[in-house]
């Protein structure tokens, strides 16, 4: 019979043993280790940075000319429309028309939230004319056509008093000229605290009709609740208080044969169209037009659309730091994805067969967080390869 026998050496290892064995996971020694973590996808490309004021729309011309614009929205915006040249933006264009003034509002950019280039030598600029997203100034809701070989405005068209309402906030356009005598523009209405819609303008006689205000495909859609960078997005207000996100009609983008206009609300993440021709067509009645809008489902939370020559939609994605694609099927696909992706804005396709968005962590504003800037500079316009050209507007 072998006798039990432990020296004082044998004890005291064996007493360090057990207590390792049997301590608590938060005690025990464990080597550093690579979590799994979120996967990025796709690869966007930085094509140029921000330091000043924060940019929304971006437009690449068919000789490849970059601009963008800078609304007025609290930041110090010493020029709303201004032109990318050699990695640096300069007001565009001129610095003239970019000093806002309310005494001359037809003829001075007082906030610029989109721009367009149409592909036929001319740059389209939408001015709100509601800095700080005040009630629009009178006469200074507008559409300017400039030349891109001249760097002239060769046309305004303010538009009338009867499709701005006091809450209308003009937000994006789309420019088809193989309708009317020199062509067609549709314009989002996405009013923060009123009812969205859907603006057409005559090019030729500037004359303009509102389409689906109040829609429930141009409304906040009810029940929405936007959570970004793990955060339910809320108006936070100084004392406290907080009121819901809901923001109406705000992307757009045109089929390519011109006869589909796809548009959803900022403040909804579902994908509706409509046949152009029954949104022109004034003797086609609202409830009739209502009806005739098409749901697409769920596309994810985005602000900006845009679509290619090739049937192609394309939708940020702002609560999943993305950009995505449906294709002529229906089907989704996320195009790109990653945690530098802080908000993609305005959507635009080149002809040099990348998408290009800006970037510009709308989410982190003051406005949602009791006051305190949450934005880290610099802000930047971003690309993606897509191998397609942008929808013709001839």
């Amino acid at each position: 019979m072998l006798k039990k026998y432990t020296t004082p050496a044998a004890g005291l290892l064996l007493s360090v043993l057990s207590a390792a064995i049997f301590a608590a996971p938060s005690e025990r020694s464990v080597a550093p280790v690579q979590l799994a973590s979120d996967q990025p996808s796709g690869k966007a490309e930085v094509v140029a940075t921000f330091w000043h004021a924060m940019p929304t729309g971006i437009t690449v011309s068919e000789k490849g000319r970059i601009f963008v614009n800078f609304p007025r929205w609290g930041d110090d915006v010493p020029f709303t429309v201004g032109e990318l040249r050699q990695g640096k933006v300069v007001p565009y264009p001129d610095v003239a028309i970019n000093v806002a003034d309310n005494t001359r509002p037809a003829e001075r950019f007082l906030s610029v939230q989109s721009v367009v280039a149409d592909g036929q030598g001319k740059l389209w600029v939408l001015d709100t004319a509601s800095p700080g997203f005040n009630r629009p100034v009178a006469g200074g809701v507008k559409l300017v056509a400039i030349d891109l070989s001249s760097n002239r405005v060769v046309k305004t068209l303010v538009l009338p008093a009867k499709v701005i309402l006091p809450a209308t906030y003009v937000n994006d356009l789309r420019i088809d000229y193989r309708v009317g005598k020199a062509g067609i523009a549709y314009i989002t209405d996405s009013s923060l605290s009123g009812t969205g819609g859907i603006i057409i303008v005559d090019l030729a006689s500037g004359e303009a009709m509102r389409r689906l205000t109040g829609d429930r495909s141009t409304s906040p859609e009810k029940s929405f609740v936007p959570v970004v960078e793990g955060e339910t997005l809320l108006q936070r207000h100084g004392d406290g208080s907080t009121a819901p996100f809901s923001v109406a009609s705000d992307g757009i983008a045109l089929s390519a044969d011109g006869k589909t206009l796809y548009y959803s609300p900022l403040s909804g993440r579902h994908l509706y169209s409509v046949e152009t021709a029954k949104l022109r067509d004034s003797h086609f009645s609202e409830q009739s037009l209502s009806a005739a809008v098409r749901d697409w489902g769920e596309k994810g939370a985005s602000d900006g659309l845009e679509s290619d020559a090739a049937g192609n939609v394309y939708a940020g994605d702002y609560e999943r730091n993305a950009v995505r694609k449906m294709d002529k099927q229906g089907t989704w696909s996320t195009l790109v994805h990653g945690p530098e992706i802080l908000w993609p804005d305005t959507l635009s396709v080149a002809h040099d067969g990348y998408l290009y968005f800006t970037v510009n962590q709308l989410h982190r504003q003051p406005g949602f967080h009791g006051g305190k800037d949450m934005r880290k500079k610099p802000y930047t316009l971003m690309r993606v390869k897509i191998d397609e050209k942008p929808v013709s507007t001839r």
